[in-house]
């Protein structure tokens, strides 16, 4: 019998038992987007909650997205796309580095981050800002999942795992899939696990797939 695959995101996908890890609260914060030339994104939460502000005030500053995934729900939203990174966010200070330290850079980001890319860029002479939009909670419906033996666990944040293990714990029989080497620093000590080869879902789900056996 195939291995059941259990996934603990904001979003969810036919092949597995999906279950909500985290509620994202949104805030709005005053922003005075005319002092900034570039943006950061990092994240679809982020462009969600810029649905709160008038579009014109912020839409043609050119933005910096973490991902591909990212920059297509931005640009979908009518933004304007400056750079791609790789998925994550410890490799945009190398996106960043490339443009001039004349201009100013606002990061739109949530409450808690795993990688700390601005102050190493602000350490190098950057002028970036940050401001918080959203903030992340457990949600009950990951925390409450019943998850049979021999499961394939997907953990999509640092997040994510920090919520399952209020309530479960990782067992021994457990296959784990992380979106990528931030996720993965977040498990015990002790899980083996596997990487996606991409920082997405569908990715996630097509290493779990070969998994299943």
């Amino acid at each position: 019998m195939p291995r059941q695959i259990y996934l603990f995101a904001t979003s969810k996908h036919p092949d597995a038992i999906s279950s909500k890890s985290l509620e994202v609260r949104f805030l709005k914060p005053s922003i005075d987007f005319s002092k900034y030339d570039y943006l950061i994104i990092t994240s679809k939460q982020t462009v969600k909650a810029l649905e709160q502000y008038k579009k014109e005030e912020f839409i043609k500053i050119p933005s910096l997205c973490v991902s591909v995934k990212t920059a297509a729900s931005y640009e979908n939203f009518g933004g304007k796309i400056l750079d791609i990174g790789d998925g994550y966010g410890d490799n945009l200070v190398k996106n960043i580095k490339e443009k001039s330290k004349d201009k100013k850079w606002l990061y739109l980001r949530a409450e808690l981050i795993a990688s700390d890319f601005v102050g190493r860029c602000q350490n190098d002479g950057y002028n970036i800002d940050e401001e918080i939009l959203y903030v992340s909670e457990c949600a009950c419906e990951g925390m409450e999942v019943e998850v049979q033996d021999n499961p394939i666990l997907i953990f999509t944040s640092p997040s994510s795992i920090e919520c399952f293990l209020k309530t479960h714990i990782i067992g021994v029989d457990a296959k784990v899939v992380v979106i990528g080497k931030t996720t993965a620093k977040a498990l015990p000590d002790g899980i083996e696990y596997k990487i996606s080869e991409k920082t997405s879902i569908d990715s996630c789900m097509e290493m779990a797939l070969t998994l299943q056996a």
